[in-house]
């Protein structure tokens, strides 16, 4: 079975800076790392290529500097890496990344499965992956937490809820979306960080996948940043003392007086 991992590189630090211009943010010169979710992913993606054999190749947009995040995939196992670098990407939003990233999958054909983690720690819509499978009109399970039966034609997932789970069927191929409970990611062997200096990185630009530039970048995004500012802070709070029934009986008068004030 052939699995795609997408992957973002993310800001380390939440001292990030943000373009006056374009209000998106700055990523060249930032440290940056794999975004913790997608760590989860390649680990599954791992597993079920120890079970099922085949291969996996990891997957990512961003500036040049974004090669060091699939060089850490492949330290942990996977077999190649592809990087998503031009210009006229830069600035797009969710569903712009989306179709980047689908219009590269397509032309990467042949796969069973694609793996995202559930969110990126920067953005934190949880809207990529959901946005490729629509992109690619693929069934998707999200917020995985276990894969409970996987073969080269279907596979069944526990999908997290807030109360509990629920267990989805689904045919292959499929995208799948996980979350930090299905799994402990493994550090990279010895063998692994050097297969990835190594490694050949594959690059392709907009032209390379066959993307409408109406499609892609800041111009081709549907949603934009137009304002960022800071919130003013919060007035100070007021402790309300006295017995249990005594507090109750000022707070409601305080609230009272409060809906009545606002009625008026």
């Amino acid at each position: 079975m052939h699995i795609i991992v997408c992957i973002k590189q993310v800001p380390e630090t939440t001292d990030v800076k943000i373009d006056p211009v374009t209000n998106t943010l700055m990523r060249e010169g930032v440290q940056s790392i794999v975004n913790p979710f997608d760590m989860y992913a390649i680990e599954e993606a791992l597993r079920i290529k120890e079970r099922l054999g085949g291969k996996v190749t990891a997957l990512t947009m961003g500036p040049p500097q974004a090669e060091n995040a699939l060089r850490e995939a492949i330290s942990m196992g996977v077999d190649s890496g592809i990087l998503l670098t031009d210009r006229a990407f830069a600035g797009s939003d969710t569903w712009a990344t989306s179709y980047t990233l689908a219009m590269a999958i397509r032309k990467i054909g042949d796969y069973g499965l694609i793996i995202c983690g559930k969110q990126a720690s920067d953005g934190d819509t949880a809207q990529v992956g959901p946005g490729i499978a629509v992109q690619l009109d693929l069934p998707q399970i999200t917020y995985a937490r276990k894969i409970e039966e996987i073969d080269e034609k279907h596979i069944v997932a526990e999908r997290l809820l807030e109360g509990g789970y629920e267990v989805i069927e689904s045919p292959l191929p499929c995208l799948l979306t996980v979350v930090k409970e299905i799994n402990q990611p493994r550090l990279p062997s010895l063998k692994g960080k050097m297969a990835a200096k190594k490694a050949t990185i594959t690059r392709w630009g907009a032209a390379d996948i066959g993307a409408d530039q109406a499609n892609i970048g800041l111009e081709g995004s549907p949603t934009k940043v137009v304002k960022i500012f800071t919130p003013q802070p919060r007035g100070g709070g007021e402790i309300i003392e006295g017995t249990p029934d005594e507090a109750v009986a000022r707070l409601v008068e305080k609230l009272r007086d409060a809906v009545v004030g606002a009625a008026s």
